[in-house]
């Protein structure tokens, strides 16, 4: 298992860590300004994903992007640092045209969409054009299972007719956000794993109503996590993605390389979080000592790191066997990041606004936002639970089919030469039953 990233990949760190510095991180004051004005785009954005087009900081994240098509062609493995770098400030990876959701959407129609759908849509958004949400989570149904989606797609002549009802769907309150990538149920009759599909939804559709914005811990994003209704939407038959009964295999090819992208700037907001208590704890005093000289504050910082190092190995090296092996040979390590990374972002993150004291709570900082974010992504895209219920079942699974030879382990006493005391024992308790029958 190789770690070492291609001379290709530094290049790009190299150049993406600049970028963030010299045009990036010197605007978050006025990104701060313009999301407490409820806003959904940004005045600048535009003229910062320009200047990165043009500088070739473009689409990294899609390994089977083709030679005519806008972007930097890399794998999951060196993309990975890169996600982290601009996974710094959450609003960064836009800039580069490799934010969520648009980078799953682009990726699945790259891989599964028509010849006309990829014109007609994967071309703006691999352009930065336009933007896309994707609809799968709804209100009335525990999501975490995919097969509970009630929101019907039938097919009614030349169309599918659409109802439902989709939250969290990030993304669908901006301007620019054309297209929604909707599941729902095309045969509720079929095997559960084949009930759902995915369709091509214009977002100025009849029918379509976004209904809210959902604040998130009190929290109104600039992102967006909105409540959409769907009542009667009715799209061309050829909008549907793949085939018929294909949503379910879909939606885990989306969420593999997406976590690679998810974990690693959640890593990078950890490493924010822990470059900024350590500097905090080099600049207060409390009991008459800098807080870096107080143990438990040493012990925080070192925790952190180690929690960091861990994480991030083990995001590398699912990153590895996505592109070594597949998604599908991957899947346990990526359940496994998904648990992992956002409970010691979480973690660190929450060591670091106790560091900060009253600032750590306040928009003085971005930690409030970095926990907030952390806490959400336990849920996002499948609970904790979840996760780790399909890694012990594919753990027991392997064991089951497995030798069964741990008991060359044990070092049980050797009773060849004792008494067997069964049938003493079994003839005892028929005694004492009999006694309680009399």
């Amino acid at each position: 298992m190789e770690f070492t990233f291609s001379e290709k990949s530094l290049e790009m760190q190299a150049r993406v860590r600049n970028f963030m510095e010299d045009h990036v991180i010197p605007r978050h004051k006025d990104f701060m300004a313009e999301q407490h004005n409820g806003t959904y785009t940004l005045s600048f954005m535009n003229d910062l994903k320009a200047l990165a087009k043009s500088e070739g900081l473009w689409n990294m994240f899609l390994p089977s992007l083709k030679d005519d098509e806008p972007g930097t062609r890399m794998s999951n493995l060196d993309y990975a640092p890169l996600a982290e770098i601009m996974g710094r400030l959450p609003w960064a990876s836009e800039v580069f045209n490799c934010s969520a959701p648009d980078t799953g959407n682009m990726e699945i129609l790259h891989m599964f969409g028509t010849p006309e759908q990829k014109e007609k849509w994967l071309k703006p958004l691999l352009n930065g054009e336009i933007r896309s949400c994707f609809g799968m989570t709804e209100p009335d149904v525990a999501s975490s299972d995919a097969t509970n989606v009630q929101t019907l797609i039938r097919r009614d002549g030349d169309e599918y007719v659409i109802n439902g009802r989709k939250w969290f769907s990030t993304g669908a309150a901006s301007p620019n956000c054309k297209l929604c990538i909707v599941m729902g149920k095309t045969d509720p009759d079929a095997d559960r794993h084949k009930q759902q599909s995915m369709i091509l939804v214009p977002m100025d559709t009849p029918g379509i109503t976004v209904t809210r914005n959902i604040p998130v811990m009190n929290h109104h994003s600039y992102e967006s996590h909105c409540e959409v209704v769907y009542k009667d939407v009715r799209v061309p038959a050829s909008n549907l993605l793949g085939e018929e009964g294909s949503g379910f295999a879909l939606a885990q090819a989306r969420l593999g390389p997406g976590r690679i992208h998810h974990m690693m700037r959640s890593l990078g907001q950890a490493e924010l979080a822990l470059e900024l208590m350590v500097e905090r704890s080099l600049e207060r005093k409390t009991f008459g000592k800098y807080l870096h000289e107080q143990g438990v504050i040493m012990e925080m910082i070192a925790r952190s790191r180690c929690e960091i190092e861990q994480a991030r190995l083990l995001v590398l090296k699912a990153a590895w066997m996505i592109d070594n092996v597949g998604a599908k040979e991957a899947r346990n390590e990526i359940g496994m990041i998904k648990v992992v990374v956002p409970e010691i972002q979480g973690k660190v993150i929450d060591r670091a606004i106790q560091i900060f004291g009253g600032m750590g709570v306040t928009p003085d900082t971005p930690l409030p936002d970095l926990w907030t974010m952390a806490r959400c992504l336990r849920l996002a895209d499948g609970p904790d639970e979840v996760h780790l219920r399909s890694l012990g079942r594919s753990l027991i699974k392997a064991a089951q089919k497995g030798p069964m030879n741990s008991h060359r382990f044990y070092t049980v006493p050797d009773r060849a030469d004792e008494t067997d005391m069964r049938p003493a024992v079994a003839a005892a308790v028929a005694a004492l039953a009999n006694e309680a029958a009399e």
